[in-house]
């Protein structure tokens, strides 16, 4: 039987570990269970996050194994090569590929109920491989996606425009990665179409000059890890706000990483688009307007992750 308010998390590198203590502090689960390949790593972080519970509120934070999965609600993964420097996202393709078939095995070896949230990157293939491979419902196998990317364009669009990034409406979608797009044929500031606000408040100020701001976020990860060799507190915060809508029913709009069936006349292959997302997972994949230029890059962005998933060798059996 599933333990609603028991998590799992796979991996306790700097993801995984930021992402573990980000969910001890969310207060959302009573039971939290860390799976690394390096069991002392995991102990360690495991000791180190039980030392804080007296500051936060009563959970049971431990090492384990796959076993002992079999009652998890979420099953986070967050195990893979890491980013390194002058690296893309899709260079990790293939080492992390078969990492993952190894791992998804493993989960369904003692669970076939919970919901699989995917953060590994390339998140949107490794979705996809998540997905095929476990045999999941698409409901169930959930990518991060673009949420870290729309956080990132929200920050720095209301920094530019002198308003809290909270009230900035629009979204990054496609790949996590070189090919995503910002969707600015809807973009506004609380219900403010983008343009009349910037007429309004910057007479220099037009969706031109905010394009230099999106290549700043797409590119944003690079400079991170080229300054301090990894990112992961922006993730964790992007796992717990998706988590966060799961675990407490919200129906929030986030664009996760999702099984693309048809929507804008795609097929097979996730990538990161606005879902509504509740307790079982994706409850809806939403198809927001966008202009004939954001639909172009869409496509392209949908093809070049088609294209390296299709060159993957690890579907040998499984993928239909």
């Amino acid at each position: 039987m599933i333990n609603i308010r028991k998590c799992a998390v796979i991996g306790c590198g700097y993801v995984g570990a930021t992402t573990a203590f980000s969910l001890a502090m969310s207060r959302l689960f009573s039971e939290m269970v860390l799976i690394d390949i390096d069991t002392k790593k995991a102990e360690g972080e495991a000791a180190d996050i039980n030392h804080a519970l007296p500051f936060i509120s009563p959970m049971d934070i431990y090492a384990g194994d796959y076993s002992d999965l079999s009652d998890a609600n979420i099953i986070i993964i967050t195990a893979g090569g890491a980013q390194k420097v002058g690296q893309t996202r899709i260079d990790l393709v293939q080492s992390n590929a078969r990492i993952f078939r190894s791992i998804v095995e493993n989960i369904t070896a003692y669970n076939k109920e919970a919901i699989l949230l995917v953060v590994t990157n390339p998140v949107d293939i490794l979705t996809y491989v998540t997905l095929k491979i476990s045999g999941y419902p698409p409901e169930r196998v959930i990518g991060s996606g673009t949420v870290l990317d729309t956080a990132r364009l929200k920050y720095q669009v209301g920094r530019h425009l002198d308003v809290d990034p909270r009230n900035v409406h629009t979204f990054i979608i496609g790949e996590h990665g070189d090919s995503e797009l910002p969707v600015w044929s809807s973009a506004n500031v609380s219900g403010v179409d983008l343009n009349r606000f910037c007429e309004s408040c910057h007479s220099s100020c037009n969706i031109s000059a905010l394009q230099n701001l999106f290549d700043d976020v797409k590119n944003s990860a690079y400079k991170i890890i080229d300054a301090k060799g990894a990112t992961y507190y922006a993730i964790a915060e992007a796992v717990r706000r998706i988590v966060s809508a799961i675990m407490r029913d919200e129906n929030a709009i986030l664009p996760v990483s999702t099984l693309v069936d048809g929507h804008y006349e795609l097929q097979d292959i996730c990538l990161g688009l606005p879902c509504i997302v509740g307790s079982n997972g994706i409850k809806q994949v939403l198809e927001i307007p966008l202009d004939e230029k954001e639909l172009s890059m869409l496509v392209s962005s949908a093809k070049k992750l088609t294209d390296i998933a299709n060159s993957l060798d690890i579907f040998s059996g499984v993928k239909n």
